[in-house]
């Protein structure tokens, strides 16, 4: 059983309140497909607790209004924010490194979110905060 949706990977109150699709391409949706069976799923069960999606897909526009660097790797479906509300970032980052969840980066963002990645066959396994 999968726990996400595709409507909560591209949800964004940006993109709606400034009238612009977030819907992702054909690629975009297998790379989201992919980061959600190989990592996000891996990591809920793992946890065994909800996680709240904050920020998945971004289209160009969108990413450029929230501020998303040029080359974030949310432009192609193959990122994901999120929180859990009973843990801190820095817990769930440690939960994950000590399991065999495949991911390309982790970062712990201002403490407030996680960041994960995934790149099929290329997962660099980076761990980075940012304060």
């Amino acid at each position: 059983m999968l726990n996400f949706s595709l409507s909560e990977l591209i949800f964004s109150n940006t993109a709606i309140k400034h009238n612009i699709s977030n819907m992702p391409d054909v690629q975009s949706l297998d790379n989201l497909l992919k980061l959600v069976f190989y990592c996000l799923q891996p990591i809920r069960n793992l946890i065994n607790m909800p996680m709240i999606i904050t920020s998945g897909y971004r289209s160009l526009k969108l990413n450029s209004l929230v501020g998303g660097k040029t080359n974030s790797l949310h432009l192609f479906g193959c990122a994901a924010d999120f929180k859990v509300k009973s843990l801190k970032p820095s817990q769930i980052i440690e939960i994950i490194k000590a399991s065999d969840v495949e991911f390309d980066q982790l970062i712990n963002e201002y403490d407030k979110w996680v960041h994960v990645s995934y790149l099929h066959k290329k997962n660099r396994k980076q761990v980075l905060f940012i304060k």
